[in-house]
This record gives structure tokens, C-alpha cells and sequence, in this order.
């Protein structure tokens, strides 16, 4: 059996950073086109227009019902054919994880907005506030309040699958992990050390959901 040695993963944390930054890159922007898309296609999906509605249906089932590792695979190797259009692959990853992302994001709030009681609209229009009104100062703010642990749980989601877009030659974190294996011959060294990275980050940001869920409960 090989002796570990996690001497080399501390000497060639150069090359590790450089994967997290593209990882926490490819995370911060996907969760930038998610939370953004993600909202103006909730508002899609409550609409009273059924061809929207079909629409926001068609969108969501699409992202969420197939794997993410296929859409990446599809994205980068069928686009440039179908479309002859070439971009680089951390632009292609980023664009994929903000899709699918978006998806998730649109349901988060979508729910929220119809799980608002139908007694706080009541309420608003015995207080005589109008439709925007009513929307803007008094639905829509819980409903991203509602929807934010599941918006932080998401992105933490976001983090982790980022780690598929190694498999098309994105030099993120994984891609860097992959390749100190392949260097220095020592796999269980090179991987454990880019899962403690993940998992250090990652109940972080649990650790904030968390935090923040305490406090809707505290509001509610």
C-alpha cells in the first residue's frame, strides 16, 4: 500500500487555487443569471396568460427532469454544430449552470409567491393599495423572504455541480484535483484534498442557510 503524503497538495496549492477561482467564477455568475432569470420566470409562471404558463412549464421540465451532466454534454458538443457558434468553455459551463439553475430558482419562487395567504391580499386591498402596489411592497418581499433558504440551497447545489464542467476541459477545481493526480501518481491525496475544499465551502454556506432560515422562522 502507498504511504499518503499530503506534503505535495500543500506545495502545489497554486494550482488548486487556481481551480477554486474558476469554481467560485463559474458559481458566483451562474448564481447572478439564477436568482435574476430565475425571478422574471416565476412572475412567467403565475401569469394568467396559459401560453406563458406552457411555456414556463416546458422550460422548467426541460432543466429539472434531465441531467445536468447531459446538458452540459449537449451544450458544448451540439451547439457549436446546430448553431456554428464557438465560445470558450468556461463561458459555455457558466451558461449551462445559470440555465439549469434558472429552472430551480423560478420554482423556488414561484412557490413562494402562491404560498403567500390569500388573507394578506385581502388585506391590501382593504387598505386600498393598488395591483403594482400590492405586488411590489407586499407579496413579492415574502416571497423572496420565503424563498431564500431554498435560493441559498440551490446555489450551494450550483457549487458542487459546477465540478461536471471538468469533464469537457474547464480548468476549475476538479479539472486541477484530476490533473496533481495524474502528475504525481497519488490519487487519494490530490482527490481528498479537493474534497475537503468542496466540503469546507459547502457547510459554509449550509451554515448560512441555516441561519438564515432561523430567522424567517423568527419573523413568521
Amino acid at each position: 500500500m502507498q504511504d499518503l503524503d499530503f506534503y505535495f497538495a500543500l506545495s502545489s496549492g497554486r494550482q488548486l487555487l487556481d481551480g477554486l477561482w474558476v469554481t467560485l467564477y463559474l458559481t458566483f455568475w451562474s448564481n447572478i443569471i439564477g436568482l435574476t432569470c430565475g425571478f422574471f420566470l416565476a412572475l412567467v409562471g403565475v401569469s394568467h396568460v396559459r401560453p406563458l404558463r406552457w411555456l414556463y412549464t416546458a422550460y422548467v421540465e426541460v432543466f429539472r427532469c434531465t441531467p445536468i451532466l447531459l446538458q452540459i454534454v449537449w451544450f458544448f458538443f451540439c451547439v457549436p454544430i446546430l448553431f456554428n457558434v464557438y465560445w470558450s468553455g468556461e463561458f459555455l459551463g457558466l451558461l449551462i449552470l445559470g440555465l439549469n439553475l434558472t429552472a430551480f430558482n423560478a420554482e423556488a419562487y414561484r412557490a413562494s409567491i402562491q404560498g403567500i395567504p390569500p388573507a394578506h391580499h385581502d388585506a391590501a386591498i382593504a387598505l386600498g393599495l393598488g395591483r403594482r402596489v400590492t405586488a411590489l411592497h407586499v407579496i413579492l418581499p415574502q416571497a423572496a423572504r420565503n424563498a431564500m433558504p431554498v435560493l441559498v440551497t440551490n446555489a450551494i447545489g450550483a457549487f458542487q455541480q459546477s465540478a461536471l464542467v471538468a469533464l469537457v476541459g474547464v480548468a476549475d477545481l476538479m479539472y486541477q484535483g484530476k490533473l496533481l493526480s495524474t502528475q504525481t501518481y497519488r490519487p487519494i491525496e490530490a482527490y481528498t484534498s479537493v474534497a475537503i475544499i468542496y466540503l469546507v465551502i459547502s457547510v459554509t454556506f449550509g451554515q448560512i442557510a441555516g441561519f438564515i432560515e432561523r430567522r424567517n422562522e423568527l419573523y413568521r
